[in-house]
């Protein structure tokens, strides 16, 4: 019952946030890919157009910050995140920072240097606690279908 609740309210949701996304490229300047979904708590702090570029099928989620001013140089660096990646909840990515394709950043992780490609980082600083990891749309691992499927049989 409440599943068919929330669903009633997906299409305002998806408004909602296709308009966040315009409103990120053209006022701050953020490069975000039409298939990105960006949490509307999410936050971007960015000093230059185009500081901040994220990829295709990429989910960046609640309360989480990006910022590319380097308040110690005193200069903004840019931050790129690859495609199929998942910027987990209270996440912060600091200036410069590079997160590769398909990798997974853990809720509440503070992301100080670049993370390599197909892997779980979490932790402040983020370490790698993973490697070797295959994601697909929105850095979803390869199971986790099958176990939707299992677990919420109609």
């Amino acid at each position: 019952m409440a599943i068919t609740t929330l669903n009633r309210l997906r299409k305002l949701r998806l408004i909602l946030t296709g308009v966040r996304k315009s409103w990120l490229r053209l006022t701050k300047g953020v490069v975000v890919d039409g298939s990105t979904s960006v949490s509307l708590s999410s936050r971007m702090l960015t000093g230059t157009r185009g500081g901040i570029d994220i990829g295709p099928d990429t989910l960046i989620a609640f309360k989480t910050l990006l910022y590319t001013h380097d308040p110690v140089s005193g200069e903004d660096k840019p931050i790129k995140i690859g495609r199929n990646c998942f910027i987990g909840g209270g996440c912060t990515i600091t200036p410069g920072v590079t997160v590769g394709d398909g990798s997974i950043v853990g809720a509440g992780a503070i992301v100080l240097e670049d993370v390599p490609s197909g892997v779980i980082v979490g932790g402040n600083p983020a370490r790698v606690i993973r490697e070797g990891i295959e994601v697909g749309r929105f850095g979803r691992l390869k199971g986790a279908d099958e176990n939707t499927r299992r677990m919420y049989k109609p």
